[in-house]
């Protein structure tokens, strides 16, 4: 762990229900070799089968009557999401070492940046023969990100049809939490009682939490991450889509906006953490993270095309 967790927690949060930004520098990263465009796969494999760690998500528009994108005109085309969040195990078994705080093979990871879940996507690629699905230019300024906390602004620009893995945009990741096609229309994911569903600060700890949201209770309670899958799944059999680690999107964050904006100092988190408050696992909340950024709340689950 690069930090005391008190400090690094007082850093991403000043008050409960607060959007986090981190603005301390990066950490040194996995090396992977400058390139102007993605490299190929040397093989190409079939799509994912029922039993994989993959979900498929048949695509629609948006049922979930909480989401953000109620009664907008936006289609989702199929894909397929991780059934957990990405764990340290898998983060490992890809990446070689393990940034995270809370260290546990079936914890998620986490104490990862935007940066380093596109990096990632693209080195798992390789390895199971996918094609990459991100051109990631290390030497190359980000002119689009207007942060001024963030040092590293590498420029990553999708590689359309490849079939390789990436981070979901907001909606699908919104579409997939509110149960797709079969969504009842809950609140968090899978149910309308957070406890069901959710790792946040109330239930994260050696005892159940009351009262108003404070880092010194949560310190005090021993609050961690937990391991995936031991809440209720929700409509589409997946889970901690509520609580647990907040989870990077492909989107930059757009303020009043739910389109995919050009430029911006922020890329959207969804999904809340266990440091956060109960309403930050609602499906709904925007959270907004700069893409150097990292904690021990933050984390992240892949996408494949459909």
């Amino acid at each position: 762990m690069r930090k005391p967790l008190r400090f690094l927690a007082i850093a991403l949060l000043l008050v409960a229900g607060a959007c986090s930004q981190d603005q301390s520098l990066p950490r040194e990263r996995a090396k992977a070799p400058e390139a102007s465009e993605a490299p190929k796969a040397t093989q190409a494999i079939a799509v994912p089968e029922a039993n994989d760690a993959l979900v498929f998500v048949e695509g629609g528009t948006m049922r979930n009557e909480k989401s953000n994108y109620d009664g907008k005109a936006v289609t989702i085309p199929d894909f397929y999401i991780g059934k957990y969040e990405v764990t340290q195990q898998e983060w490992t078994a890809i990446m070689g070492g393990n940034p995270s705080a809370f260290p546990g093979d079936r914890l998620p990871v986490e104490m990862v940046s935007w940066y380093d879940a596109v990096e990632y996507c693209n080195q798992r690629s390789l390895k199971e023969g996918l094609e990459p699905y991100y051109h990631i230019y290390k030497t190359k300024i980000d002119k689009a990100n207007t942060s001024e906390f963030d040092p590293v602004k590498w420029t990553v620009e999708m590689n359309e049809g490849a079939n390789g893995y990436r981070l979901p945009t907001e909606a699908e990741w919104e579409y997939a939490a509110g149960g797709g096609r079969m969504s009842e229309s809950y609140t968090f994911s899978g149910s309308n009682e957070a406890d069901e569903v959710a790792w946040y600060w109330r239930n994260a700890g050696n005892e159940y939490l009351s009262g108003d949201w404070t880092w010194a209770s949560i310190e005090s309670n021993k609050n961690t991450t937990k391991q995936v899958g031991l809440r209720k799944p929700n409509e589409l059999g997946l889970y901690d889509m509520s609580g647990n680690v907040r989870e990077w999107c492909w989107d930059r964050y757009g303020e009043g906006d739910l389109s995919l904006v050009h430029e911006g100092a922020y890329r959207v988190v969804k999904g809340g953490g266990w440091i956060g408050d109960v309403g930050n696992s609602h499906i709904s909340f925007r959270g907004k993270f700069e893409a150097s950024g990292y904690g021990p709340d933050q984390g992240f689950r892949v996408v494949r095309q459909g």
